[in-house]
């Protein structure tokens, strides 16, 4: 065994204590923990012969990156839809990696973490108070759940018009609509060899919306003289989290053909609350749905699960299956996950979520979803109530989109966001909406308290009091 490696596993209590005190520091002073940085690292690190051991390689990682590190996983990280681990969360995915499991098989493989992934699937079901004739499964994030959801979505679109795309390539124009797809679901498509922009474009409702206008999308219908299709509709749009008519397009399901995705990758968890659950509405009835787990959950990166109608379960194995591969066995012999989902090879991520689903429970994260959604209100009312911001949009749920008072500051809104910024105790985004610059502050950490609200509005008063 190599010196390096014995000595590693001979002080390996030693290694992870070291390890543990270091983590728990970083936790302990999130808080106060830089939002961003703009420090570079010098220098470049070179592979040596012999390396250097465990020890000596967390004293290099400490001295040239952890002070650099900043807190995107910090109460006031507002930027882009951002979650933290709760503490159920990390004992997860630290218990992930010390099993490192493939999750791909419920039996025969001599392996259950595709059992604790089904059955996180079903506390997950229960959690957005979806039916149980959703098929799930995790993936890295919200862009793999697109692709995923799509991947099937395209298969069905062939085999309505006869051909097997999985087998035979994708052929011919397919029908795609959309309002306000997010950028992954673009992508997706871009991957799946349909095409970015082969979107047709619906219109959004009247007034300040995001929202399709299900008037528009039942005309954009009507002109495609019954030609099955694809429609991408929001649970949450990224600007603003505007929601398209659910309702209705249910509604147009029962008169259409067509596959109906919901990307709600955080808008999903709307469900959560008393007061906004209404927002997803007849949710069940979609075909597929997409929800970013390492968002509003608040467990650790590359966490992301789709639901698929199961009735589409033979769409999905003839999308995904390694039928090719006679060590795997036959795909169609018992479940597995080999065949439902992009990756052959990837660790338990529902781990985290099964801890942090069965420690907090569905009241542990209403009253998250309930917090954040105060404080966005909160941070909406001083918005608005202030001479130097005024909001672009309404807050609909935990996203607020606003921008910097009067004509004359626009050209003013880079500097004042790269001051807070640049004060490494808030981070916020930069945005465009409606042709008009803005600034997105997403609230879905459940660290996240009021107190955080008056630090960072009284800074913004000061910085603007500054640029006046």
């Amino acid at each position: 065994m190599n010196k390096h490696l014995q000595h590693d596993l001979v002080n390996m209590d030693d290694l992870l204590e070291k390890v543990k005190d270091q983590a728990l520091t970083y936790l302990h002073t999130i808080s106060s923990r830089l939002t961003s940085t703009t420090n570079v690292i010098n220098g470049n690190l070179y592979l040596s012969e012999g390396g250097s051991g465990t020890m000596e390689t967390l004293r290099r990682f400490n001295e040239r990156f952890e002070p650099l590190i900043v807190s995107t996983s910090g109460p006031r990280f507002w930027g882009f839809v951002t979650g933290g681990s709760t503490p159920a969360a990390i004992v997860g995915d630290w218990l992930t990696t010390i099993y490192d499991q493939n999750s791909f098989s419920t039996k025969g493989h001599g392996d259950i973490s595709a059992v604790i992934e089904l059955e996180t699937i079903q506390l997950l079901l229960e959690l957005f108070e979806l039916p149980n004739d959703f098929l799930g499964g995790f993936v890295t994030g919200a862009t793999m759940s697109n692709f995923t959801c799509l991947a099937v979505a395209r298969q069905w679109l062939g085999k309505e018009s006869g051909r097997d795309f999985a087998k035979q390539g994708v052929s011919g124009s397919l029908n795609i609509l959309a309002a306000t797809p997010h950028s992954s679901a673009i992508k997706s498509l871009s991957l799946l060899g349909i095409g970015s922009s082969k979107v047709i474009n619906i219109k959004t409702k009247a007034g300040n919306r995001e929202a399709l206008s299900v008037t528009d999308l039942e005309n954009k219908i009507k002109e495609l003289g019954g030609a099955p299709f694809i429609l991408i509709s929001s649970g949450g749009t990224v600007n603003t989290v505007d929601f398209d008519d659910f309702s209705t397009i249910k509604q147009l399901k029962e008169k259409y053909n067509f596959w109906w995705h919901i990307d709600a990758a955080f808008g999903g968890f709307a469900v959560c609350s008393k007061t906004h659950k209404h927002l997803v509405k007849d949710w069940e009835d979609a075909d597929s749905i997409t929800i970013d787990c390492h968002k509003w959950l608040n467990v650790p990166y590359e966490s992301a699960v789709f639901f698929i109608k199961e009735k589409h379960s033979l769409l999905q194995t003839e999308t995904f299956q390694n039928s090719n591969a006679p060590y795997l066995g036959n795909p169609l012999d018992n479940f597995s996950y080999l065949n439902f989902l992009p990756e052959n090879s990837r660790r338990l991520k529902a781990l985290p979520v099964w801890f942090s689903l069965n420690a907090y429970g569905k009241k542990g994260y209403q009253e998250i979803v309930d917090n954040c959604i105060n404080l966005a209100d909160q941070f909406g009312r001083f918005i608005e109530e202030n001479i130097y911001f005024e909001l672009l949009a309404p807050v609909r749920l935990n996203t607020v989109c606003f921008t910097l008072a009067g004509k004359e500051n626009q050209d003013k809104i880079n500097t004042f966001l790269a001051l807070l910024n640049d004060t490494g105790k808030v981070f916020m985004t930069a945005t465009i909406y409606n042709r008009q610059k803005g600034i997105r502050a997403a609230f879905v950490n459940w660290r996240t308290t009021a107190d955080d609200i008056a630090l960072v509005t009284e800074m913004m008063v000061e910085i603007m009091n500054k640029l006046k």
